[in-house]
């Protein structure tokens, strides 16, 4: 795995004055394009498409400081339509644009070619399972909200109390299908994984019953799930069990991400700073039949 991505990045460089279809990267990994983005952003810590702009504006960078070529030739050899296209990238990621950094030679920002090698640390393990799960439905209440890498996220904490109590154990009532209880589901997230981007949330429980009136549905397909399960401090221990699973488990096993919801059962402490979880991942065997 990390041999092909690193051919991966390879390919970027080769291309960075040229198209570079996510697909043909996704194909050198021997992955799906889904499955790519998430393992690249969780490994890398940015998207893929953030990469391929920074790294395309740090080679661009060192053109315009040279001032051999014209700014709109810079903008046409890096695939964009016009100099202003061209200026508003290089300012997303250098802090300036092309023509005053050529004025005044500014300092610019160089974002270094990304590669991939092996660490060996201690001895932990995770623990997981493979499930094969019928169709069924997620039904609960449904919020549009931000994703939030690290600490409690505002917006589902003020969603979830504001279903009320009563609304919450009707849902629970409807649990009849694994992972039991109260659950959250994450859904439609952009592709980027960046901090800030929107996701459909649902709080609720999975089931094989017709959703009653006045709660939001979720469709869920048949298929197979990598199952997790983790204790610890919340929600820290949580988010670093989503990171684990795509920077540590994916690498190292025969499966790959697919479309799907990501199922997370938690149970809080009475203090509400400790939980023990199980993290639910749609997943498909890369290994041929």
């Amino acid at each position: 795995m990390l041999e092909r991505l690193n051919a991966a990045m390879g390919h970027i460089e080769e291309h960075l004055d040229g198209h570079i279809d996510p697909a043909e990267l996704a194909r050198i990994v021997v992955t799906s394009e889904y499955h790519l983005r998430r393992l690249f952003s969780s490994l890398a810590g940015m998207p893929l498409s953030e990469y391929i702009r920074r790294r395309r504006m740090t080679v661009a960078g060192a053109e315009v400081l040279a001032g051999r070529v014209t700014l709109l030739e810079i903008a046409v050899r890096y695939g964009y339509s016009s100099g202003e296209s061209l200026a508003r990238a290089f300012r997303a990621v250098h802090g300036v644009g092309p023509g005053e950094a050529r004025r005044v030679g500014a300092p610019l920002r160089s974002q270094p070619r990304m590669s991939f090698r092996l660490i060996v640390e201690g001895s932990s393990s995770m623990q997981y399972q493979i499930v094969e799960r019928d169709e069924f439905r997620v039904v609960g209440k449904k919020a549009r909200v931000p994703l939030v890498h690290e600490g409690i996220n505002p917006t589902i904490a003020d969603f979830i109390r504001s279903i009320g109590r009563e609304e919450l154990q009707r849902i629970e009532s409807l649990s009849d299908a694994e992972p039991n209880g109260i659950i959250s589901a994450s859904v439609n997230l952009d592709a980027s994984r960046a901090e800030g981007t929107e996701l459909d949330y649902f709080h609720g429980v999975a089931t094989t019953a017709e959703p009653p009136a006045g709660l939001d549905s979720l469709d869920v397909a048949a298929g197979a799930w990598a199952v997790f399960d983790s204790s610890g401090r919340f929600p820290e221990a949580l988010q670093h069990l989503w990171r684990d699973v795509f920077t540590e488990w994916f690498p190292s096993n025969p499966y790959q991400s697919r479309p799907g919801p990501e199922l997370l059962r938690v149970r809080l402490s009475a203090a509400g700073t400790e939980a023990q979880a199980q993290l639910w991942i749609p997943v498909e065997s890369t290994r041929q039949p």
